[in-house]
């Protein structure tokens, strides 16, 4: 996969996660975003002749960080992650939050300060190759578990992730979509969106594709958790009339309980 000027791979490691490997096409300078483990992002990086210039950390999670130390040992990789998880990114050097930059080469990512999930979840957004890394507060057809944040909390960062462009390329960090439209299709049975996107999901995972990434104009459509303030779906909860973030934490309620 490729954008304007990032050349990008999904690297599948552990169950169900997702690493991501880019590579700036002009100057060669390379990141991985959330490196679970080592040895796939090193085995990746040696085929191709790349180096690995930085890691990048959305959150603390062990899934998302236990391929840090080595990868530093082994490339001098800086490692960069949310400000608020200094204590908690193995071998971190530089924190960011909301609004400051990060450069992969010459491709630029803003960062975006996303709690809920976790107290300190951060994205990178890469606009002009129209990239998102999103960690686990936004999944496709989902969003992420509330550990260490609100529903208001979380709603409100899904909320300034669904203001970014429809073309952006959702590249979440779990493979988690078919459980997901699975749960879609129980709450609203006949929306012709989720419908659609089930049924592409179904056919994909059938033939063990992959579902990510996807456009964030096609999760407007078709998620649940990004449309909390449509009347549709508070009358599916139960709450018509009812604030937005009522309506997701009784949304998240239910999935929780599926």
């Amino acid at each position: 996969m490729a954008s304007a000027g990032l050349e990008l791979l999904r690297l599948p490691i552990l169950r169900d996660n997702y690493v991501w490997l880019l590579r700036c096409t002009e100057t060669g300078a390379t990141a991985v975003v959330d490196p679970g483990e080592a040895e796939p992002v090193q085995a990746a990086l040696h085929a191709r002749g790349w180096r690995l210039d930085l890691v990048l950390n959305t959150h603390h999670h062990a899934d998302h960080v236990g391929g840090n130390r080595a990868l530093k040992q082994a490339w001098g990789a800086r490692i960069i992650g949310p400000v608020r998880d200094r204590a908690r990114i193995p071998g971190m050097d530089q924190g960011v939050d909301q609004d400051e930059t990060v450069q992969v080469g010459a491709a630029t990512a803003t960062v975006h300060f996303v709690p809920g999930h976790t107290a300190g979840h951060i994205a990178y957004h890469f606009g002009a190759d129209r990239l998102l890394f999103c960690g686990d507060t936004l999944f496709l057809s989902g969003c992420g578990r509330i550990f260490e944040g609100t529903a208001p909390q979380l709603w409100d960062s899904l909320r300034r992730l669904r203001d970014l462009p429809d073309d952006t390329a959702v590249c979440c960090a779990h493979e988690y979509t078919l459980a997901n439209v699975r749960f879609a299709c129980g709450q609203l049975p006949a929306d012709p969106a989720v419908l659609a996107r089930a049924e592409a999901v179904q056919a994909a995972r059938a033939q063990d594709r992959p579902t990510v990434p996807a456009s964030l104009g096609q999760e407007k459509a078709c998620n649940l958790f990004l449309r909390a303030d449509e009347p549709a779906v508070a009358q599916a909860m139960g709450l018509p009339g009812a604030p937005p973030d009522q309506v997701f934490a009784e949304l998240r309620g239910r999935k929780d309980r599926a």
